[in-house]
């Protein structure tokens, strides 16, 4: 299945053994008082009552008697600990302990033999007691009313000594929030006692809600405020010494005013009804490190055929409202809609129906979420028992007592990738193995080795772009806030392509108005976001298109022997340098592909641009970040782009075992035909984004054309710039191919396709009178470039080994003249063996070829 959920806890692994431990002690002692009592066959009572911020678990039990315990489960030290003893038949509501386990917060309900449970009876009572626990010692009440009372302990976010002050948050089903002022004293060494009991400073924290909703890693309140007409989301944020500040205010487009009281992550009660889940609203606000805020919703269902629900990103400015559909009619659901948080997604799940897993870092196109339906098995394999989302990617299955810790499958979600044929689902996959991967080398294997196997089976995108894209973006991302903003996170900026059952409706929502003006940590990030959505007309995302003007520039300048500075040229052949330099400390392992082994100019001018480019672009947007670190991270961007092309030749190149010198197989095999397209690919995505490319791809990629395609289809590919004759590859096929037929014809095919210059130097590596003839012809061109016409006399002197053809006489003493009197134009490309001797012999070979003598 895609999620996975991994076991941290379980109430009848990890405490049941020790409370059977503890009663066989106490029967073995004959102790009939003190410590946990007899759990003869009451093992349902056994219950989770709270999950503190540092992760201890709070869970009840009843003994035969009727007595509540209080336990501890310590996640650290894997130890359970008694807490405390309620000598009566009482039902908890709630129950916190503070971090030093000093003090222990309960809220209980007495019942009447009449009263049904989760029902209040006229009379009873809610008692919300404060408990000193070490040692047990005075009980006090906070609070005795006819209302429901939820209890939370604030946590500091360092434990690093025992504070003198502890902060209780009290909820009321009044719908009210009060936080108490708690001090302690030592006395007697270590016991530890209020130090005011009679008198506990209170102070109301929210009132008039009617939805709130506790996260106990960040000690954040949100509550929705319905004094005014629509639904309002606010945000208070406690600190280390009990202060609290409204962060935050957001409206919300939802109804609530008529769907009761709903707490949430305030421990673990089973007040609620939840064989009905179905009939009432889900809401959840989730965030991250990266500064997202999401507010999860979905009203109460109103059809069998079709869910609704719907995702604010606040830290985007847009919601997303959803639509599934959900088969037959008769597919009644019974259980209630889950959303999980896991960190840079959001599962939104129902079970035996669909499961969605929706990126909340990047929500703007459907194409990166992975929607499966029933008909997939993963949406069978997850717990139908309502699943809980805590802080972080923990998650409570309160039916069983088991905490989970969320992830996503990576093995399930490569397999998928090769099985799934649908586009949109292969988007989705490739961007979840990739920003969720705890092993980013192996998945990017496991990754190449299926697009070398799949290059072509994507129609709506370039999956070796997407890839490519993707892969260095999440391999820089960490490094620093704000890149989501300014490098791309895919290659695909729209999808118009359904996605088979499910449809959704985009819309612009107000930004949250942000109520205090210093920000730190979360804040600050989401601030940024906020800020980003208000001012950032267009994007900020970089692209090569300055690269591409300035490098064509450069070409230009290059072929009409202009120059730009000597500085300048000088700092892009350096940052290349530092790129090739970055990739080769990276990879120690040798390469079997013949790359990185000649100068290509050209990529690396290309190279030396980008690195030049992108550093500008971060400079400009990257505030507060020091110059180096972002030199460091463009070399490592630009490092990865090439890495990751290497990878995939070096990935296929090895598959199919070839050999770097191909031409010395006498016929291309069908693994030469493969590696060919899979290049030709890769130079088909690397153009429309302009990236650069190793030193030596295209001269590797020119051999393997040469090998593999007929000299028609050859010439094509050439002429069409798929292919492109760098000096390093005519160089090996002027010297590797005999002179056969098929050969000359293709050596004399290729010649004539070179420039001038590299063309010049080729012919020399080629003996054979066609190369000849084009270097007599070149080096006579040359000759006449300057030649001005003088008064000859009509009578020709022949020479001993003249040839008996007067216009061939005339022309050569015209060359030999011009040479003798100018020999500073025999300078023909370094080389003075080209004379007027030389051009007779090969006129005169060239037209007994011609003449078939």
């Amino acid at each position: 299945m895609a999620l996975r959920l991994v076991s941290d806890f379980d109430l009848r692994k990890d405490v049941l053994p020790w409370l059977r431990s503890q009663r066989a002690a106490l029967a073995a002692a004959g102790a009939r008082s003190g410590g946990p009592g007899v759990l003869e066959n009451n093992y349902e009572s056994l219950r989770i009552l709270n999950v503190e911020r540092n992760g201890n678990i709070i869970y009840t039990y009843k003994d035969d008697k009727g007595n509540v315990f209080f336990g501890l489960y310590d996640c650290r030290t894997r130890q359970n600990e008694h807490l405390y003893t309620f000598e009566k038949d009482l039902h908890v509501v709630s129950c916190s302990v503070n971090s030093e386990r000093t003090l222990l917060a309960a809220s209980l309900v007495h019942f009447t033999k009449e009263g049904r449970k989760n029902e209040l009876q006229p009379g009873s009572k809610c008692l919300t007691l404060l408990v000193e626990i070490y040692p047990v010692n005075n009980v006090k009440v906070l609070k005795a009313v006819d209302s429901y009372i939820w209890v939370q302990f604030l946590y500091p976010h360092v434990e690093s000594r025992p504070l003198a002050e502890n902060h209780l948050l009290l909820i009321s089903e009044e719908k009210y929030i009060e936080k108490f002022r708690i001090q302690v004293i030592q006395e007697d060494g270590n016991r530890v006692v209020l130090k005011d009991s009679g008198h506990l400073p209170r102070e109301r924290v929210a009132e008039d809600f009617v939805w709130a909703q506790w996260d106990m890693s960040e000690q954040r309140l949100y509550y929705i405020d319905l004094k005014i007409s629509r639904s309002v989301l606010k945000c208070i944020q406690f600190s280390a010494d009990g202060k609290f500040n409204l962060m935050f205010e957001a409206p919300l487009d939802i109804t609530l005013s008529d769907s009761g009281f709903k707490l949430v992550n305030f421990g673990c009660d089973d007040l609620q009804d939840r064989k009905n889940l179905s009939k009432h609203l889900t809401l959840c606000v989730f965030t991250n490190h990266t500064g997202t805020l999401c507010v999860c919703y979905s009203p109460k269902f109103d059809s069998w055929e079709k869910i609704t629900y719907s995702v604010f990103y606040f830290h985007k400015g847009h919601s997303k409202t959803f639509t599934a559909a959900l088969g037959s009619v008769d597919s009644h659901v019974t259980k209630g809609l889950t959303f999980l948080n896991l960190e840079y997604y959001v599962a939104v799940y129902l079970p035996g129906h669909f499961f969605h897993l929706l990126n909340i870092q990047h929500p703007d196109l459907i194409c990166h979420s992975l929607f499966l339906t029933g008909n997939n098995e993963v949406v069978d394999m997850l717990p139908h028992s309502p699943l809980q989302s805590l802080s972080g990617s923990l998650v409570l299955d309160w039916c069983s007592g088991k905490l989970y810790r969320a992830v996503l499958n990576q093995s399930y979600l490569l397999q998928f990738l090769w099985n799934t044929q649908l586009d949109c689902e292969k988007m989705a996959v490739l961007h979840c193995v990739l920003s969720c991967g705890r092993d980013p080398q192996f998945l990017e294997a496991k990754l190449i080795q299926w697009i070398s196997e799949n290059v072509s089976a994507c129609h709506s995108f370039d999956l070796i772009q997407e890839f490519i894209i993707a892969s260095s973006y999440w391999s820089i991302y960490p490094e620093t806030s704000n890149m989501d903003k300014l490098l791309p996170y895919s290659s695909v900026f729209a999808w118009d392509t359904e996605i088979p059952g499910i449809t959704l409706v985009t819309e612009e929502i107000p930004l949250p108005f942000m109520k205090v003006h210093s920000f730190k940590g979360y804040w600050e990030k989401l601030n940024s976001n906020l800020e980003y959505v208000k001012y950032s007309k267009p994007r900020l995302l970089y692209d090569n298109s300055m690269v591409r003007k300035e490098w064509h520039s450069l070409i230009s300048e290059e072929k009409t022997e202009r120059r730009r500075s000597m500085v300048y040229m000088r700092n892009i052949r350096e940052n290349a340098m530092k790129v090739i330099s970055n990739l080769e400390a990276r990879n120690l392992e040798p390469r079997l592909t013949p790359l990185f082994q000649e100068e290509d100019s050209h990529q690396r001018l290309l190279m030396g641009l980008m690195v030049s480019e992108l550093k500008d672009h971060l400079l400009r947007h990257l505030q507060g970040v020091e110059k180096k670190k972002i030199e460091q991270m463009v070399l490592d961007y630009v490092s990865k782009l090439l890495d990751l092309i290497c990878q995939t030749l070096e990935t296929s190149w090895r598959k199919h075992h070839l050999h770097p010198w191909l031409l010395h197989c006498r016929q291309a095999r069908a693994a030469e035909f493969t590696v060919f397209h899979l290049m030709t690919r890769i130079l088909e995505a690397t153009r429309t984004l302009f990236l650069p490319l190793p030193p030596g791809f295209h001269t590797l990629h020119t051999m393997l054309g040469v090998h593999c395609l007929p000299l028609h289809n050859l010439l094509h590919y050439i002429d069409n710039g798929v292919l492109l004759l760098t000096e390093t590859a005519v160089t090996r096929l002027m010297k590797d191919l005999d002179n056969s037929e098929k050969n000359e014809k293709l050596k004399f095919s290729i010649i004539v396709r070179l420039p001038p210059l590299i063309g010049q130097k080729i012919c020399r590596l080629w003996d054979h009178p066609m190369s000849s003839n084009i270097i007599s012809r070149n080096h006579v061109r040359v000759l006449l470039l300057n030649y001005k016409k003088q008064p000859r006399s009509s009578m020709i002197d022949k020479s001993p080994g003249s040839v008996e053809f007067l216009p061939l006489n005339y022309f050569i003493e015209i060359l030999t003249d011009i040479e003798s009197s100018s020999r500073a134009l025999l300078a023909f490309e370094g080389h003075d063996n080209v004379d007027a001797k030389f051009v007779e012999e090969a006129a005169l070979k060239h037209t007994t070829m011609l003449l078939g003598l």
